[in-house]
């Protein structure tokens, strides 16, 4: 971890920090800034509840002295706080470099607002540039659902872990990464992925965030917010 990547988690994370009021019951996602960012709430010790999308989230969530909740159908989140792996100008994402998007995604749409924490090197003009796009796969058949899948994103591979072995998730799923084209469609291929047999969910987070804290090496926050509008607060101020 740089010391630059580690001072824009920081900054972005004191941000959202901001956000959350006594009383809430929150929505966590994982990445670096949220790990920093369960940091910054146990030092504040406010009284809230959180619901995690990944298991080392609930981990340092328990270990922090937060209380962690159930989406048990009952539970309507006042906030979901999570990481890109990319943000375009319009606040659609890629997310799923962890392997916890389909989690993340049931999080996120269990909240009533939805804010991204990240750093602003995750900001791109146009999705794919630097990341490939995940989707998560059921086991069985899948490279029959991959060759479907290749049929509208041609370049994929099966990610895997470190030690060779396939990547698995934490619903026990495998993950493909995807080359997105230049040119392409972004609602309409969200539309016809999940309309494969076998493909669970897909990294594409469309018309979710209301807005993304984007931390800088510097300590400032660059705020995206739908519509587009970009403000870059002072880190002296």
């Amino acid at each position: 971890m740089s010391d630059p990547d580690s001072a824009a988690r920081s900054a972005a994370a004191a941000a959202a920090v901001e956000l959350v009021k006594p009383g809430m019951t929150i929505g966590l996602g994982s990445g670096r800034a949220i790990f920093r960012l369960i940091e910054l709430l146990a030092e504040r010790g406010q009284p809230v509840r959180t619901a995690t999308a990944s298991s080392r989230s609930e981990g340092l969530a328990r270990d922090a002295g937060l209380e962690v909740v159930q989406l048990d159908g009952t539970i309507e989140l006042d906030l979901a706080l999570d990481g890109a792996d990319e943000v375009d100008p319009s606040l659609r994402l890629i997310k799923g470099g962890g392997g916890a998007l389909l989690r993340e995604k049931i999080v996120v749409s269990a909240a009533r607002r939805f804010v991204v924490v990240a750093e602003t090197h995750k900001k791109v003009e146009r999705l794919g540039e630097t990341f490939r796009l995940p989707v998560e796969l059921v086991r069985f058949a899948w490279r029959d659902t991959r060759r479907r899948v290749a049929e509208l994103l041609p370049d994929t591979e099966l990610r895997l872990r470190e030690d060779g072995e396939s990547y698995v998730t934490d619903e026990g799923h495998f993950l493909i990464d995807c080359a997105l084209p230049v040119e392409a469609d972004l609602d309409a291929l969200g539309r016809d992925l999940k309309q494969i047999p076998g493909v669970v969910e897909h990294g594409l987070f469309i018309g979710m965030a209301e807005r993304a804290l984007l931390g800088r090496p510097d300590g400032g926050v660059e705020v995206l917010e739908h519509p587009p509008e970009r403000r870059v607060s002072d880190p002296s101020a």
